[in-house]
């Protein structure tokens, strides 16, 4: 059986749920884009932690909603209160946070109200029959990155440290309700690279809740082979997201982008639809059948130049064609004994 491909809708959540899943899917006349199922933005209305956990009639009725539409669901993602945990908190939260998280913006009240949506967010996804939570754990260290001025190594640690300290309260709560956390390895998080993500699993004790959310569009810029990343974690890949990126470095584009925003020419690097860009889907599928991954393949969709329905219905039947399943046995076995 193919995996399921899925749409994450934290791109579309400013459409409303139920108009997405119209589009989403595929119709009886052919029409709609063409997807298995959704990956639940816990922004927007497309899915509320603070109602799911509020009204018990709330998870039952999200997910009637998909079914009408013939749309399944594996995952819910919290990306955007995740990164609050970690962040040395400034303005820029305030506008990607619910107001209840953000409250008055002291930051360490930020920090901890954020702690505890997760903790909730884990407890939503029991009641919503999900066995995953995509997400960003945020950084205190991110800034520290060039390491100019020279930084000291205790501070380095100090940012690890802060993960066990604030991560695994948050991680108790998921072990409780059986269910796991994938970091999508990216920068600004702990783990944005192979080496930061076998020290944030260090830091973590291993831990079983904590996992990866598998996206080769923010390696692939960095210089990292993705299929190198899937075999060094070949037991924390938990769930896939299908996203592209093209590094078009010319002599002036520099790879830091210049703080040019997504979308502009002049950038050295940008995400893409997926099969448009510079990753290699085809080795991925491969590495990922050797370790066992039969999860979803969750397109998440960003290209700022192309249009977004014709992308993501291109990007739904471009991972449909690019799956395939291991063959099982040796193409030579015909000629054994």
């Amino acid at each position: 059986m193919a995996r399921p491909v899925t749409l994450f809708t934290g791109q579309w959540a400013d459409l409303k749920l139920e108009d997405l899943c119209k589009m989403a899917g595929t119709a009886a006349d052919g029409s709609g884009f063409g997807y298995d199922g959704l990956e639940l933005a816990c922004w927007g209305d497309h899915f509320e932690v603070d109602k799911a956990l509020a009204d018990d009639t709330y998870c039952a009725k999200k997910r009637e909603l998909l079914e009408r539409h013939g749309l399944k669901l594996f995952s819910i993602s919290n990306h955007l209160v995740g990164q609050a945990v970690l962040d040395n908190i400034d303005g820029r939260h305030q506008a990607i946070l619910p107001e209840y998280v953000w409250g008055d913006g002291d930051p360490a009240g930020v920090n901890e109200r954020a702690s505890e949506e997760m903790k909730n967010t884990a407890r939503a996804a029991q009641k919503l029959d999900v066995k995953v939570v995509n997400g960003f754990t945020g950084s205190s260290i991110w800034p520290l990155l060039y390491d100019f001025p020279p930084t000291p190594r205790d501070m380095i640690d100090g940012g690890f440290d802060l993960l066990a300290e604030r991560w695994n309260p948050i991680l108790d709560v998921f072990q409780e309700c059986g269910v796991r956390f994938a970091l999508e390895v990216h920068p600004t998080e702990i783990a944005f690279d192979i080496y930061s993500a076998e020290r944030s699993l260090e830091a973590l004790g291993h831990r079983e809740e904590f996992g990866f959310n598998f996206d080769p569009s923010h390696l692939i810029w960095q210089g990292i082979d993705p299929v190198e990343f899937i075999r060094a974690f070949p037991d924390r890949i938990y769930h896939v997201h299908m996203k592209d990126a093209k590094v078009t470095l010319n002599g002036k584009t520099g790879i830091l982008t210049s703080h040019l925003p997504f979308g502009d020419a002049r950038r050295g690097w940008d995400f893409r639809s997926v099969g448009r860009g510079g990753v290699n889907f085809e080795d991925i599928i491969r590495a990922l059948n050797d370790i066992g991954y039969d999860g979803p393949l969750s397109v998440e969709w960003e290209d700022s130049g192309m249009q977004r329905e014709q992308g993501a219905k291109e990007a739904a039947a471009y991972c449909k064609n690019i799956d395939f399943q291991p063959s099982g046995r040796a193409f030579d076995s015909a000629f054994g004994d």
